[in-house]
């Protein structure tokens, strides 16, 4: 073998793992818990709402500025600040994922990711895509 593709193929190989290192750190979900243990590292966390705390979020004071609580898979919760501006139809959302990292004690997600409820949820459709009417008569 050549010198040039010996070298092509370590470079190859150096690259082939990065991408694999990078890749693992956003292949699965963590929660609070186990983001508090490994500080410093960025973290996806999927949880819900929890909605018997306020929202916080004043355009006209920081528009860049929102923080909630989150609930995890786990049931801890924890508060979430995310400097940008608060979604559009956050408090309608089913479930929530977070990129960021833990910062003391609050979490600071870099990225809001909210999976909204279906507007079709509870309505039957028919073959046409109109809502399903109940024709049958009321008994007298």
């Amino acid at each position: 073998m050549k010198k040039a593709h010996i070298i092509g193929l370590g470079i190859i190989a150096v690259a082939i793992g990065i991408i694999i290192s990078m890749a693992s750190d956003y292949s699965s979900y963590e929660t609070f818990s186990s983001a508090k243990q490994k500080t410093g590292k960025d973290f996806q966390i999927v949880g819900t709402l929890d909605k018997s705390y306020e929202l916080e979020y004043d355009a006209a004071k920081d528009a860049n500025y929102f923080s909630f609580y989150l609930k995890d898979k786990n049931g801890d919760e924890c508060k979430v600040v995310f400097h940008g501006s608060k979604p559009q139809d956050f408090e309608r959302s089913e479930s929530i994922v977070l990129t960021g990292r833990m910062n003391g004690d609050f979490f600071d997600a870099k990225h809001i990711l909210m999976k909204c409820p279906s507007k079709y949820k509870n309505d039957k459709l028919d073959v046409n895509g109109t809502q399903e009417v109940d024709a049958t008569p009321e008994k007298s």
